[in-house]
């Protein structure tokens, strides 16, 4: 069982890397792939309760899902979303991605390549990756209108309930320590728009790596 201090360290990094975004209807709802098939069901949702008319599903295999499935992860997505009752018409599905941004690259020269111009997006994705996902939305894609949103669950709902069966409580952690740790590279090397980063929230980062949730750091 997770120790008091480790779980409230937890809890800030997961607030702040919530947008709090409140929703608005848009040209089209992205929803970036990845180990976590609440992702899709959220996407789906949106699309069915009328807030864009256009799903667009983008992910192939990343770092984590290419050691669980052999499928790209939009075509389970859209998969998922098929079964909810999204008409096939409606999802376009960019599955050769392996990263945030290319996430968000291809999927502009996918509509491109349709013809396709939506002027705003809602972005959907985990919770703990929505203020990255933001930040390289809006590096990539400037011009474009984004707001993002991920399923709406606690922090213990989430863990308890949502995450893959293959990856333990701790082992979403360490992601969210990885995903912070980028937030603070990442836009030095030119990949996302910087973030500010509360010093509290950053000492919290700390304390988490220095206790051994550091397996999804990326190489400074």
């Amino acid at each position: 069982m997770m120790n008091a201090r480790i779980r409230e360290l937890a809890q800030m990094l997961w607030d702040y890397h919530h947008m709090n975004h409140a929703l608005q209807k848009a040209d089209a709802i992205l929803v970036l792939c990845s180990h976590d098939t609440r992702v899709a069901e959220r996407g789906a949702r949106l699309f069915l309760d009328g807030w864009a008319p256009l799903l667009i599903f983008s992910g192939g295999l990343g770092v984590i899902t290419r050691s669980m499935w052999t499928e790209p992860e939009a075509d389970l997505f859209a998969r998922i979303a098929v079964e909810m009752g999204v008409p096939q018409a409606h999802i376009l599905i960019e599955n050769q991605s392996a990263n945030t941004g290319q996430n968000v690259l291809f999927t502009k020269e996918l509509l491109a390549e349709k013809g396709l111009d939506p002027e705003t997006f809602i972005v959907v994705q985990k919770p703990y990756m929505e203020r990255r996902s933001y930040a390289t939305f809006r590096k990539v894609w400037p011009e474009k209108p984004v707001i993002v949103t991920s399923p709406q669950d606690s922090f213990d709902v989430y863990l308890s309930r949502y995450t893959n069966p293959e990856l333990s409580p701790d082992d979403v952690i360490s992601i969210m320590v990885g995903d912070l740790q980028r937030i603070r590279l990442y836009p030095e090397r030119g990949f996302q728009i910087p973030q500010d980063i509360p010093d509290e929230v950053w000492d919290a980062y700390q304390e988490l790596v220095n206790a051994g949730y550091n397996r999804h750091l990326a190489s400074a």
